[in-house]
């Protein structure tokens, strides 16, 4: 993905939101679209959604909107999706299980390659049609299957081992499942995504809907 440094990265977060909705829009022969359209699709406030576009210059124009095809293709190149991304998932337990089956269906750039677990056998075997290995072979597989990043579905203890073996292999970034807070040098990218806080602010915030 293609950003400037300036752009938040909540509003990174935002773009490959954007492009699905786009796609439809474009999809249901739409030709333009304005900022209250596209907010009332994602139910996402229409000031953010200028703001985030004011990033990328003039993404339209005022007093007609956004033209669908313009911003299909900007979001297009700047999501680069015409480039194909290979993805290693490690950790085949509950939630690695349910991703290597879903493979990211709807993003048909980016796919899981390879996968590892600690009870997979060292010569392999196949998980919804994805091989899984051993992790004491994931530099050679790694390497070996073309992955650009990983998606971490670990313990909490293995988190930072593995996220240090990522390191030093240079992947380019984490997609981080576990609810360790692991560190990765600056030229990795990463992410983290911890359900069960997720959970609990949405419990939060419901519960003080009620009061």
């Amino acid at each position: 993905m293609k950003q400037e440094s300036k752009i938040p990265q909540a509003t990174t977060k935002r773009l490959p939101l954007y492009y699905r909705f786009i796609q439809n829009f474009a999809q249901e022969g739409m030709e333009r679209i304005s900022s209250k359209e596209l907010s009332e699709a994602m139910k996402i406030d229409s000031a953010t959604i200028r703001r985030d576009f004011s990033y990328f210059g003039a993404l339209g124009k005022k007093g007609y909107g956004y033209d669908v095809q313009h911003l299909l293709k900007f979001f297009s190149q700047t999501l680069d999706q015409h480039e194909a991304t290979k993805v290693a998932l490690i950790g085949v337990g509950n939630l690695g299980s349910a991703l290597l089956k879903y493979n990211f269906q709807k993003n048909h750039n980016t796919h899981i390659v390879v996968a590892f677990d600690s009870k997979a056998p060292k010569e392999g075997k196949m998980i919804s049609n994805i091989p899984v290995f051993h992790p004491d072979l994931l530099e050679e597989k790694y390497a070996e299957y073309g992955a650009e990043l990983a998606i971490l579905t670990v313990s909490p203890r293995s988190a930072q081992k593995i996220a240090d073996r990522l390191a030093t292999m240079n992947a380019k970034g984490i997609l981080n499942f576990t609810p360790e807070r692991i560190t990765v040098p600056d030229k990795m990218q990463l992410l983290t995504i911890d359900l069960s806080v997720e959970l609990q602010a949405l419990i939060y915030l419901i519960r003080n809907q009620e009061e």
